[in-house]
């Protein structure tokens, strides 16, 4: 499961120091740029490092390998938690990270694939990230290429129809080279999903849809690395780890705030965030 040619690590504790380091460049660089999407990206950043670290087979220095496995960060607008992660493995240097939505940066507030290095799908329209993960995983299987597919997805773009259909082919033909995870974090834009578009009973949901279904603490590395290898093994289905997160976690006044799904910190807020993330 060690990643090609990126950090390794062999302690529980050096990944909570590489989870602190990428929360502080995910407030920082939005901070900077005045605008982005804390709550969505900190809520994100064990499954990040998890899969980055630990999981994919990638090569910062050869973003095209063709043996990577694909990874598709289907909630586009938590770009800055993946764009710290690959910064953090060598794919740009990271002073870019202060360019976040700058004109002509390499690192725009969803992500584009012919901007930035190591991004596989350009975002922005929620919801059909899993398509082109399922589309990726059959062409893979068609070619009977070695890699997986893992895609990230938020809880609120699972409102979003094409999601559903996706996830119905992916059970119908059976793309068990595919691992979807969702950030179950229960907020979405303006308030709590329970009140926007209840999602419950979620689990049983991709069940329905003949997913093999996984439920794991979504800030346990241990636990998601765990689901992980299980849908690695798991034959004949698709599986989805269902990731139950906090949004805004490890910064106390984002935690579970609807005002920091898309709101940049102030500078006061911005140097209590680094001091709590220290």
């Amino acid at each position: 499961m060690t990643p090609s040619d990126a950090p390794v690590f062999s302690s529980s504790e050096d990944l909570t120091a590489v989870c602190k380091r990428l929360r502080r460049d995910i407030v920082t660089m939005i901070a900077k740029a005045g605008s982005g999407h804390p709550g969505g990206s900190l809520s994100a950043v064990e499954i990040i490092v998890a899969l980055y670290w630990k999981v994919l087979h990638h090569k910062p220095a050869d973003p095209t390998w063709k043996d990577r496995d694909r990874f598709v960060l289907s909630k586009g607008h938590a770009a800055p938690v993946l764009y710290a992660a690959l910064a953090e493995c060598g794919y740009f240097p990271k002073a870019e990270l202060d360019t976040l939505r700058q004109i002509d940066s390499h690192l725009q507030g969803h992500t584009d694939r012919t901007l930035t290095p190591g991004v596989e799908m350009s975002s922005g329209s929620l919801g059909q990230g899993l398509s082109f993960a399922v589309g990726a995983a059959l062409a893979g299987r068609l070619d009977k290429a070695p890699w997986r597919v893992y895609a990230l997805l938020s809880d609120g773009e699972c409102d979003e129809g094409q999601t559903w259909e996706a996830a119905m082919s992916a059970g119908m033909f059976k793309v068990d080279n595919l691992t979807a995870i969702v950030d179950n974090n229960g907020i979405q834009l303006s308030g709590f999903n329970k009140d926007i578009m209840n999602l419950y009973p979620f689990p049983q949901k991709w069940w329905a849809f003949d997913w093999n279904v996984l439920e794991v603490d979504g800030h346990d590395i241990t636990q998601i690395l765990g689901a992980i290898a299980e849908a690695q093994q798991f034959k004949n289905q698709p599986t989805v780890i269902v990731a139950h997160t906090i949004k805004g976690k490890g910064v106390s006044f984002m935690e579970n705030n609807v005002e920091f799904h898309g709101k940049a910190p102030n500078a006061e807020q911005l140097a209590q965030a680094l001091k709590e993330l220290a």
